[in-house]
């Protein structure tokens, strides 16, 4: 070989030699950039490629009754999942799962087709489904222990009670409001599939967190049951559009019984509108009527402006105020200011109203717990209205005498009721009566808590005399009168208003407030029926649903009557359990 071909030859090797070591530098410089700088970014990469996380969500707690009756709890249930990357035929396994899940085939296929290493088919299916899913032995389907909320009375107390979804987060009522208190601990969970999708490793996917606290109620599953039946009851027979009623007892502000028509099944509420769902005994405020005259006669006592027997005259039926008619539904003449309330004349609250003045008027009602949330542990209460006695008109000042201008909740109502049944004393209503852990041990206690002193106990006890002669003969409420129990109330009668903000000749509310027995009162109740169609007075709609109640209620509570009289409290506690 020629000196020159071969000085070429070996320029040719040293290129491709230094070509070589360039490159294998290069590797190595990357390889130790990668390995010391890029390492713990590469591993989360590949765990990613091969590890899904996923929570477990610790038991809910239980929701009690006051007598400690199950009223919500939560079950361990299955759940399907899949890798989809070892599905062979997903075309086939949507089919067959769809069939047995009753899901929608579409769906499922796209869970299967999907490129994550593990997706959801179905959560919290039927024994009965789990058990059809396992005998066909798909490959790449798995299965995941959760829990699922289920209320074992169905619609009773459901818009207390509300509901959870399905990864057990209160979404409405009770379970909303205290679901801090109720949800367990989260607990986060792996599972590691390899190169094929096949899991191989998990991290414990069936272990639950720790379990959530339990919630004791001051509402009494059989007295619930019986007001939701006197309420359901009252609404069908006036073909009204719905109604709610409150039992609570007066002296401590616990309530006993929180009813709403029409009701909703928890178990299935997605099958109901929002509108059903919300517990408008506290979410709604509504124009009270005439039982508002109970405080403007409260006011005129309490001042000592004046007495039971200080007479009025009421105009035979019919009395201007200024541009506006002001109609009584009977006419009267002269009438002292008890028999105002026992008549209820809308003239003689007006007359009321302007021998006191507006700012007593409106501080009564304020200090009565009107246009200000009562604050009860419920979610979305409404505060109603009572604008400010500077902004009243001469025809307000009259109308909100007799429960027009102004809109109260079903909550307020009740418990300002409860003042004058609690010697003026206003407490604060409560729903709640103790949060516990699993094993019993108290959390946190809730109590009677004193708002303010409304009215002093002699008015009180002038006020409650006054309330009693409505449901004697010639009063509004005499369908309210108890067969061995005294009892007393006052009727309510508003119009609603229609989309102009004018008073409807069609639409009415119809109420009865009260509280029995006079002696010793054990519990203070208001039905309010929105819109009946038969009839519309609160005499005839309401006072009936407040005798059943009261008469069922203290009949149950083992209050001594009277005068004898048949208990059917066995008969309708056997029927609240089912």
């Amino acid at each position: 070989m020629k000196t020159t071909e071969k000085n070429d030859v070996n320029l040719k090797i040293s290129i491709v030699g230094i070509f070589f070591i360039l490159s294998f530098s290069v590797i190595c410089v990357k390889a130790v950039h990668v390995q010391a700088y890029q390492n713990a970014w590469l591993s989360h990469k590949a765990a990613g490629e091969y590890e899904q996380s996923f929570t477990s969500f610790g038991k809910r707690g239980t929701i009690f009754d006051a007598g400690g009756r199950e009223l919500a709890v939560s079950a361990e249930v299955v759940s399907v999942a899949a890798y989809p990357r070892r599905i062979k035929d997903p075309q086939t396994t949507a089919r067959v799962l769809s069939g047995v899940l009753e899901s929608d085939t579409d769906g499922i296929y796209e869970s299967l087709t999907s490129k994550r290493s593990f997706a959801w088919i179905k959560r919290q299916i039927s024994p009965r489904q789990a058990e059809a899913v396992k005998t066909l032995d798909l490959e790449g389907i798995d299965f995941i222990s959760e829990h699922s909320r289920f209320y074992p009375n169905r619609s009773l107390a459901a818009q207390v009670v509300g509901f959870s979804g399905i990864d057990e987060r209160g979404l409405d009522g009770i379970e909303f409001h205290y679901n801090d208190d109720l949800k367990g601990s989260d607990q986060r969970f792996k599972i590691i599939t390899d190169a094929l999708g096949r899991g191989f490793e998990s991290e414990s996917p069936n272990t639950f967190g720790v379990s959530g606290h339990n919630i004791v109620l001051t509402i009494d599953r059989t007295i619930q049951y019986i007001t939701e039946k006197a309420l359901e009851e009252a609404v069908l027979n006036f073909s009204a559009k719905s109604g709610v009623s409150v039992v609570m007892d007066p002296k401590t502000g616990a309530v006993l019984a929180m009813a709403n028509y029409p009701q909703f099944n928890p178990n299935r509420y997605k099958d109901f509108g929002r509108e059903v769902w919300r517990n408008r005994c506290v979410t709604d405020a509504f124009e009270p009527g005439s039982t508002m005259k109970i405080f403007s006669a409260s006011a005129a006592i309490e001042s000592k402006i004046c007495t039971p027997n200080t007479i009025f005259y009421c105009e035979n039926g019919q009395y201007t105020v200024g541009s506006n008619v002001v109609h009584d539904t009977k006419s009267h003449g002269w009438l002292p200011l008890h028999k105002i309330v026992k008549y209820s004349s809308n003239i003689g609250a007006v007359k009321i109203s302007q021998t006191i003045g507006p700012e007593l008027m409106y501080n009564t009602l304020k200090a009565f717990g009107f246009g200000a949330k009562t604050g009860i542990d419920c979610p979305g209460e409404s505060s109603g209205h009572l604008s400010s006695y500077h902004k009243w008109s001469k025809i307000d000042a009259g109308t909100i005498a007799f429960g027009h201008g102004i809109s109260v909740t079903a909550i307020q109502l009740t418990a300002a009721v409860s003042a004058i049944a609690n010697d003026g004393l206003l407490m604060k209503p409560y729903i709640v009566q103790s949060v516990r852990d699993e094993q019993g041990n108290m959390v946190s206690q809730f109590g009677p808590k004193p708002v303010r002193q409304v009215i002093s106990p002699e008015t009180a006890r002038t006020i409650t005399q006054m309330m009693m002669t409505v449901i004697e003969d010639g009063g509004t409420g005499t369908n309210a009168r108890l067969t061995g129990y005294t009892a007393c109330g006052k009727t309510g009668t508003s119009q609603k208003t229609n989309r102009r903000g004018e008073y409807s000749n069609e639409n009415y509310i119809g109420s009865f407030v009260g509280f029995a027995p006079v002696e010793n009162p054990k519990v203070a109740i208001l039905v309010v029926i929105d819109e009946p169609r038969k009839n519309y007075y609160g005499g005839l709609v309401a006072a009936p649903a407040f005798k059943k109640i009261a008469e069922a209620t203290l009949n149950y509570m083992n209050v001594s009557p009277t005068s004898t009289s048949d208990k059917p409290t066995i008969a309708q506690q056997n029927e609240a359990n089912g």
